[in-house]
């Protein structure tokens, strides 16, 4: 009985990631400017590594494996907002036409 709960909740949390990556790549593909593409990249990511790494922990059950996708799993969370946040700041500043499609004011920016 305990096989078939952790196997219907760990491929329930796969069919989440898969449907979180598919709702990623519409997103990717639906908006213009680059940094709401990444935006939706970098939370569909999070989201579908997230719920697809801890379906297969899941299934696989308590191993050395199981381990070393916790591993996985917490480097992926740390490493894919900094990315993010520093791809995004390399844009801020290089973009020469950021009020057309952000409805912020610029501060401290020269030109």
């Amino acid at each position: 009985m305990f096989e078939w709960i952790r196997f219907v909740l760990g491929t329930g949390l796969l069919c989440i990631g898969a449907v979180t990556f598919l709702l990623e790549i519409f997103g990717v593909f639906k908006f213009k400017y680059v940094l709401n593409r990444m935006h939706v990249a970098a939370m569909g990511d999070t989201l579908g590594i997230g719920a697809s790494l801890a379906g297969l922990m899941i299934l696989f059950g308590f191993r050395f494996v199981t381990l070393k996708l916790a591993l996985v799993l917490v480097f992926l969370w740390c490493a894919s907002p900094v990315s993010s946040h520093l791809i995004s700041r390399l844009e801020y500043t290089v973009d020469e036409d950021l009020e057309k499609f952000c409805e912020m004011k610029l501060q401290n920016k020269e030109r």
